[in-house]
């Protein structure tokens, strides 16, 4: 088979770039150095981050397929590059939440820390030109964005991925705090798992740090002007290249 040939930019988020490529319903992401916090209000190229979270998520992503959970990822190309299967994204996000902290409790009568048994999920409007605002029941049926069966699903894949990743991250003494996940829709109709998981988007910390500034590995670093991202993030990869051998090269 040749090799992949990347054509023309489709789209430019704030982490990545995704490309077409000369293969129907395969598209090419590169990973961004770009770091951004409260919806792109705050910026910053931090050197390294993209080639970090690129191997995390494909880690990652093989590892929650090892263990039965479908993503829109087949595999990698060189540094930084991966490759993926076409799908429309879903404008919901889904943060899921094992211990209250940041926005939660900011919003609610909850204390950092507790302890959030079973699992808090929560469903979002992805715009950021609104705030990605919460959504409600009725919300969600007066837009239309997912039919019954699909936000059963969603829900149901959505606590998959988490017990799956406690599982996986736990001998690596890191403690999924709480995350955010996108899913889309596949040629066929199926919902997969998408966009990415990293620090970026997981709120990790390391377990048996009593200190809530020096435990934190995640994006919260960039947020709160803690120093020292790209070092947690490469602590994050250190750790979660113990699954196992490398990302798979997409062929």
């Amino acid at each position: 088979m040749t090799a992949l040939q990347i054509q023309g930019l489709l789209h430019e988020g704030k982490a990545k770039k995704v490309f077409q490529t000369d293969r129907p319903g395969v598209v090419a992401v590169q990973y961004k150095d770009d770091a951004t916090a409260f919806n792109a209000q705050k910026k910053a190229q931090l050197a390294g981050k993209g080639l970090l979270n690129w191997e995390i998520s494909a880690r990652l992503f093989e590892a929650l397929e090892a263990q039965g959970i479908s993503s829109h990822y087949l595999g990698c190309l060189e540094p930084g590059w991966m490759v993926v299967q076409e799908v429309e994204i879903v404008p919901v996000e889904v943060v899921l939440r094992n211990r209250a902290a940041g926005s939660l409790c900011r919003q609610l009568p909850i204390k950092p820390d507790t302890p959030l048994q079973p699992a808090l999920l929560d469903l979002y409007y992805k715009d950021d030109a609104l705030g990605d605002p919460l959504l409600t029941e009725a919300r969600l049926e007066l837009m239309q964005l997912l039919s019954a069966a699909e936000r059963v699903e969603l829900e149901r894949l959505a606590r998959a991925v988490n017990a799956a990743l406690q599982t996986l991250m736990r001998p690596l003494q890191l403690e999924l705090v709480d995350f955010k996940l996108e899913f889309g829709r596949s040629a066929d109709g199926r919902l997969l798992l998408a966009d990415e998981i990293s620090p970026d988007t997981c709120r990790l910390w390391e377990v048996g740090v009593a200190d809530a500034e020096h435990r934190i590995l995640d994006k919260d670093r960039f947020r709160k002007d803690l120093g020292g991202v790209v070092e947690a993030y490469g602590e994050v990869l250190k750790r979660v290249q113990g699954l196992g051998s490398s990302p798979r090269q997409y062929r």
